[in-house]
């Protein structure tokens, strides 16, 4: 696809990843970049068009969708952790929160924006997804069910958009550079690198990418038995 001339939505896009996506973007040549937030107030950058979008809020999710009706691209990047739910302990709240946010919040704005896509020409879809999405741990097992369950709903949007001629890309990384995983001092990707090969799987209409050595190696493994 084509990104120099491009409109495009990002939520979650005042931190993070999503704030490496949104510039990534416009380094790229889109022409206009949403930045989809709760808070529009948060967003200070000037190259960026703040949207209010809280992606568990209907009402939100349908208002940045009439307003937000010129997108080419929208990048599903918001999202929560929910570490606090350990397999044996803590309260189960943080894992339903990270479901709400991470799966169905994906899906509303997905299906909201889907016809905006359509008119728009097909355009893209992308969803932030994680080496979590195969490979579930005992110490954030509600965060890895919603990566899991986000993973098959972007193998459903890719089936279900492809009439429209919308290109869907997964994008799977261990832990990134960012807020959320400041938790570990496991190595970590830069989000900058992210959002970089995210850009160049856009350019070359590839569906999936692996960002890090170890999302590559628990991909590889699933293929493998399951004691490995």
């Amino acid at each position: 696809m084509e990104i120099a001339g491009s409109t495009a939505l990002v939520t979650g896009a005042n931190r993070g990843i999503g704030y490496a996506f949104a510039h990534a973007l416009i380094a790229r040549g889109s022409v206009k970049v949403y930045a989809g937030v709760r808070d529009p107030a948060s967003v200070g950058d000037r190259d960026l068009s703040p949207l209010r979008l809280d992606v568990t809020v209907r009402e939100e999710i349908a208002a940045a969708a009439a307003a937000a009706d010129d997108v080419t691209i929208v990048i599903n990047n918001a999202g929560v952790g929910g570490f606090d739910t350990q397999l044996w302990t803590g309260s189960f709240d943080g894992a339903r929160e990270a479901m709400e946010v991470n799966y169905f919040g994906t899906w509303a704005v997905s299906r909201a924006f889907a016809p905006v896509l359509a008119r728009n020409g097909g355009g893209a879809l992308i969803n932030m997804l994680s080496a979590a999405s195969w490979a579930s741990r005992a110490d954030y097992p509600g965060y890895a069910a919603s990566k899991a369950a986000q993973w098959s709903l972007t193998g459903a949007l890719r089936a279900g958009l492809r009439e429209q001629g919308t290109l869907v890309i997964g994008v799977h990384a261990g832990f990134v550079e960012t807020d959320l995983s400041s938790f570990t001092g496991a190595p970590k990707i830069g989000a900058d690198d992210v959002a970089e090969q995210t850009m160049e799987a856009l350019a070359n209409d590839r569906v999936e990418v692996l960002a890090d050595e170890r999302t590559r190696q628990v991909r590889h493994a699933l293929s493998q038995p399951l004691e490995q």
